[in-house]
């Protein structure tokens, strides 16, 4: 028999949004932890406010991207007041857009509001959103101090990011390492091409000197994360979550072997997730990856969960409980043959069921049940990260988690990527972290 849990979790500024009355949780409050998910420049009755978008005047005042990102950070301050914190306790930030155009002006905000520390952060450019007019749409972290868990920043000038994104290369709290999104951007007087680190490239005019793909993803790994996990006297072994940014879906396989290599086959949870092409800060970069970890022998070292969910991926742990987090790498409607049978489309009957629905039931299954072996339950869902091939099918995909909670609000945010995802068919992905204590 399945144990009791009791949802700890504290849904903030739950709003109901459309005719549809999805139940949106701005943020969630779970012990020392507040997450705010999937927020962007609405005003939760119009969508997009309507003063961002001005539409019959657009050029009157502050640029559209400008407007666009304080209203963001009006929704951000919202929630961090709601669970008693601020936004010097932020430890991560994690930004998609629809387009680099975005990013400039989002940064200017951000480095206004923030006043100089910015938590680690990654920035990806992806196709489109659940509404038409936004151009961004953001996951912050934060927590609550106390003694013993206070916000650190770590710098090193040969490890920070371009100086107009001024996030911190590490930062520590309590026993948790957070590391921003790591790109093989060239830094200071390295040669480089393009903006490409030259040392995570083939040579120039070979054809044979390698794929290109092993070459960034090793080159990341091993001179850029290694070093900023030091900053906190951390290493690779320590690693509990990883999310990677692939701009191009021929390489989910050879970044899988590398990964690998690196990290063994009982390494940490990871996430593969498609971006657009050139949607990545150097502008022939492949690949980009951000990291939690833990400090070594500290009490929130990595424990993998097994609870027979299959991953698209050799070596893919199925999930990871570290101190009163679990992570739920993102995760499709597959066994080790495929995408399932429910969730294929008949070609005879194509019109009958619907695949996301069926894709969404299969997922959110496989979640509860890695929620139960780590003792805890779909309600603490603190953060949940909704991936389509097309953004159409949020609605039905939505419908099934509102059944699985109960009609609780879910903190989501829901993204188009490009396709194809890494199992054939699949048109949902989802990412989930939840409260664990």
């Amino acid at each position: 028999m399945t144990k009791a849990v009791t949802d700890t979790a504290e849904p903030l500024l739950p709003v109901e949004l459309g005719s549809g009355k999805v139940k949106f949780a701005q943020g969630v409050k779970a012990g020392r932890w507040v997450f705010a998910t999937g927020l962007m420049a609405q005003d939760f009755v119009n969508g997009i406010a309507p003063d961002v978008t001005a539409g019959r005047t657009p050029h009157a005042g502050l640029p559209k991207r400008e407007k666009e990102a304080s209203r963001i950070f009006q929704n951000l301050d919202a929630v961090l007041r709601a669970a008693g914190t601020d936004r010097a306790n932020l430890v991560r930030t994690d930004q998609y857009y629809t387009t680099v155009k975005a990013v400039p002006p989002y940064q200017h905000v951000r480095r206004e509001f923030l006043k100089g520390r910015i938590p680690p952060s990654t920035s990806i450019a992806q196709q489109r959103f659940v509404l038409p007019d936004a151009d961004m749409n953001i996951q912050a972290m934060a927590v609550i101090p106390e003694a013993g868990f206070e916000v650190t920043h770590l710098k090193n000038e040969q490890l920070a990011g371009r100086p107009t994104s001024g996030y911190s290369p590490a930062l520590a709290v309590g026993d948790y390492i957070f590391l921003p999104g790591i790109t093989s951007l060239a830094i200071g007087d390295e040669p480089r091409r393009n903006g490409v680190a030259a040392a995570a490239l083939m040579t120039e005019g070979a054809q044979w000197g390698g794929q290109p793909i092993k070459l960034e993803t090793d080159f990341i790994i091993t001179k850029r994360m290694a070093a900023s996990l030091a900053l906190a006297g951390a290493r690779l072994e320590d690693v509990i979550h990883a999310q990677v940014y692939l701009a191009d879906p021929d390489d989910y396989s050879a970044f899988n072997e590398r990964w690998t290599c690196h990290f063994g086959d009982k390494g940490p949870t990871f996430s593969i997730i498609p971006c657009i092409e050139r949607g990545l800060a150097p502008y022939d970069g492949k690949i980009e990856i951000n990291v939690i970890a833990a400090k070594p022998g500290s009490p929130v070292v990595r424990q993998n969960i097994d609870a027979g969910v299959a991953t698209a991926f050799r070596f893919q742990p199925q999930a990871a409980k570290s101190g009163d987090l679990l992570f739920i790498p993102a995760l499709m409607a597959a066994d080790r043959d495929g995408l399932l049978p429910s969730a294929e489309v008949n070609p005879r009957q194509p019109y009958f069921s619907s695949s996301a629905e069926a894709q969404a039931e299969a997922i959110i299954g496989n979640i509860a049940k890695l929620c139960d072996a780590a003792g805890t339950s779909l309600g603490n869902v603190v953060r949940s990260l909704l991936f389509f091939t097309n953004i159409g099918e949020f609605y039905p995909v939505y419908k099934v988690w509102e059944r699985a909670l109960d009609g609780r609000p879910l903190p989501f945010s829901a993204v188009e990527v490009p396709g194809p995802l890494p199992v054939p068919g699949a048109t949902v992905m989802m990412e989930t972290w939840v409260y664990a204590p």
